[in-house]
């Protein structure tokens, strides 16, 4: 079965619990009276109504990967409540970044329409989030990466939404200088020509050689699709590594061939 027809199937929502849990209740028909005047709470849908699964339990990979999708729609939900306007090209390119297929494309609306308009602050949401994929630091980097795609979409990265990302990265643990080595990869959807190589690998130009190649060989060993793969995640997600790995290595062939050529000149 797809992602798709799990999250239809709306059992994920029971082990995930929380905000997400009831947003997959919700979406398979297990909240419809909750919903008449748009608001969700955490009791709903016969879920926990803490942010964790079932106590004692470790999620499916499957759980997760359901989790991780769901996460990414109400956190853009939130992300465009906050900027004040949905635009259709970022909905493309979430229905691009998850292959969405068509005769699903009203539900993953209905899930988008609940987040936005439910009572939980994208806070909540991004602290379920985080405990599910504490152990996994990357995983939570390829979710902002996602959210980063659809808010550069329309070649413009508002300030507001920014503020808002830069907000989840907090609650998912990652420290400002991990934030903005993240974003560099992002700068206004640019091309890689325009992007600060040293941001990309998080290093400062004064850092030496072999620090450069330390931080180059962690992000890939992090990043490495294999990992997600091993981890049971679905080919959108493994795409989005390819994607980070590509960037990572052409940040540091660039810096490799910078200073190949100074030492020429010099």
């Amino acid at each position: 079965m797809s992602i798709w027809g799990k999250i239809l199937g709306g059992a994920a929502g029971f082990a995930i619990g929380g905000p997400l849990g009831a947003l997959l209740g919700a979406l398979a028909g297990h909240a419809v009276d909750q919903l008449s005047d748009g608001r969700l709470s955490d009791g709903c849908c016969g879920t926990p109504s803490t942010g964790e699964a079932a106590k004692g339990d470790e999620p499916e990979p499957a759980t997760q990967t359901i989790a991780f999708t769901i996460g990414v729609i109400a956190l853009a939900a939130k992300m465009a409540r906050a900027d004040g306007v949905v635009k259709r090209v970022e909905v493309d390119t979430f229905k691009r970044l998850f292959r969405v297929p068509p005769e699903e494309l009203e539900n993953v609306g209905r899930v988008f329409d609940l987040a936005r308009r439910d009572t939980h602050g994208f806070e909540e949401y991004a602290r379920q989030i985080a405990e599910l994929f504490e152990d996994r630091h990357a995983v939570l980097e390829e979710l902002l990466d996602s959210l980063l795609m659809i808010a550069e979409a329309d070649d413009e990265l508002h300030e507001t939404e920014v503020a808002y990302l830069r907000a989840v990265a907090h609650i998912f643990g990652f420290a400002d200088a991990e934030f903005e080595r993240i974003l560099a990869g992002h700068h206004l959807a640019g091309d890689s020509d325009e992007t600060d190589p040293y941001h990309v690998l998080g290093v400062p130009r004064a850092a030496d050689d072999t620090a450069v190649k330390t931080a180059h060989r962690r992000l890939v060993r992090e990043h490495h699709p294999d990992l997600l793969v091993a981890q049971g995640m679905p080919q959108e997600f493994i795409d989005l590594a390819t994607q980070k790995i590509a960037l990572i290595n052409a940040a540091y062939d660039r810096i490799r061939k910078q200073r190949e050529g100074a030492a020429v000149l010099s």
